[in-house]
């Protein structure tokens, strides 16, 4: 790894949105790269967050990375019969509002928060797609994308 920071972009960057995920107490695992690569059948690993680095642009003084993370927990049915059909008889309005939750608590920190003043920030606005039955193991929650610009302090010379 490369010594001074403006080498070392891709690693901060990458690092500092890690750690406000895992540090969060809605996620108990938090992973990288491509999503086949990732064993979603073992129980213990939930909720999840994912991180794609979707691309990266070079602007003449930053450098902006655009990230997909998806954030998701297993989705539990109980046997016994519901009544209410909008509810259903699982917890996916429950993953779907604290992996929203967990979204919106890195998009802030970001856009105004700690991250902003460490010099990661949001460019633009964040967009987030629920999703639902996703893979084998029954999964529900968000793909949140975003952009974050860094200074690029990288010398001409």
């Amino acid at each position: 790894m490369a010594t001074d920071n403006s080498q070392r972009g891709f690693y901060l960057v990458v690092e500092a949105v890690k750690n406000e995920l895992i540090n969060n107490q809605s996620i108990k695992t938090m992973t990288f790269g491509d999503l086949s690569d990732i064993d979603l059948q073992k129980q213990t690993m939930f909720p999840l967050a994912h991180m794609i680095v979707d691309s990266v642009t070079h602007a003449e003084k930053t450098m902006q990375f655009s990230f997909t993370i998806l954030t998701m927990d297993q989705i539990d049915t109980t046997k016994e019969y519901v009544n209410d059909l909008f509810l259903g008889n699982n917890n996916t309005h429950d993953i779907l509002n604290t992996q929203l939750a967990v979204s919106n608590r890195l998009v802030t920190r970001l856009r105004k928060g700690q991250l902003f003043e460490d010099g990661y920030q949001l460019v633009g606005d964040a967009t987030c797609e629920p999703f639902f039955d996703r893979f084998e193991n029954v999964l529900a929650g968000w793909a949140t994308t975003f952009t974050v610009e860094i200074f690029n302090d990288l010398d001409y010379c």
